[in-house]
C-alpha cells in the first residue's frame, strides 16, 4: 500500500513538473506581441509562432461553425485568407480556456480577424464569454444582410452543435 501511494505521488509530481517546464515560456506572453500564423486548425482556432515556439490561439469573443456544421469550412477558409503565414498582432488579457489555448484577439493591417468573422457571418458573438457590445452590433447587421451562415433558413449554435454531439456518443 505504501508503495503505491508513493508511487501515485511520485506521478503527480512528475506530470506537474512537466505542465511546469512545457508551459513556463508560454505563461510570460506579453499582452500584445508579434508573431506568424503557422496553422489554422478551424475558425477560431490558430497556431502562431512566437520567440520559435508555437501557440495555439482561441479567438476571444466568438464561436465558428464547427467543421462538419454548415459554413465550418469557409470560416476556416476565410481564415486562412485572412492571415495564414502572415506577421499578425495578437492581443491577450493571458487567459488560457481549458484546452490551454491562449484567448485573444488577432489583428492585421489594422484588422480584427474576430470581428471580421461576425461581420462576414462566419462566427456567432459567444456571449456566453463575452460582454463586448460591438459584436453584438456585427451579428445583427450580418444577420440583417444574411451574409454567410444567416443564409441559412435553419441555424444551430455551434455551442448546441458541440452539446448534441456529445449527448449522441453518451448514449451509445
Amino acid at each position: 500500500m505504501k508503495i503505491k501511494l508513493m508511487k501515485s505521488t511520485y506521478f503527480k509530481y512528475l506530470c506537474i513538473l512537466v505542465l511546469c517546464v512545457s508551459f513556463s515560456s508560454v505563461e510570460k506572453l506579453p499582452h500584445e506581441f508579434f508573431a506568424k500564423v503557422i496553422g489554422i486548425k478551424d475558425g477560431d482556432t490558430i497556431e502562431v509562432l512566437y520567440n520559435k515556439e508555437p501557440i495555439i490561439i482561441r479567438l476571444a469573443h466568438i464561436d465558428c461553425p464547427e467543421k462538419k456544421q454548415p459554413f465550418g469550412q469557409k470560416a476556416k477558409q476565410f481564415v486562412s485568407d485572412f492571415c495564414f503565414d502572415k506577421e499578425v498582432k495578437i492581443i491577450t488579457k493571458g487567459k488560457f480556456d481549458r484546452y490551454r489555448r491562449l484567448i485573444a484577439v488577432v489583428q492585421y493591417k489594422n484588422k480584427i480577424l474576430n470581428k471580421q468573422l461576425v461581420a462576414n457571418g462566419y462566427a456567432l458573438h459567444f456571449k456566453k464569454y463575452s460582454k463586448d457590445t460591438t459584436y453584438n452590433i456585427l451579428e445583427k447587421e450580418a444577420r440583417f444582410y444574411k451574409k454567410g451562415m444567416w443564409s441559412q433558413k435553419e441555424l444551430i449554435e455551434p455551442w448546441l452543435f458541440r452539446k448534441r454531439k456529445v449527448s449522441k456518443k453518451a448514449h451509445q
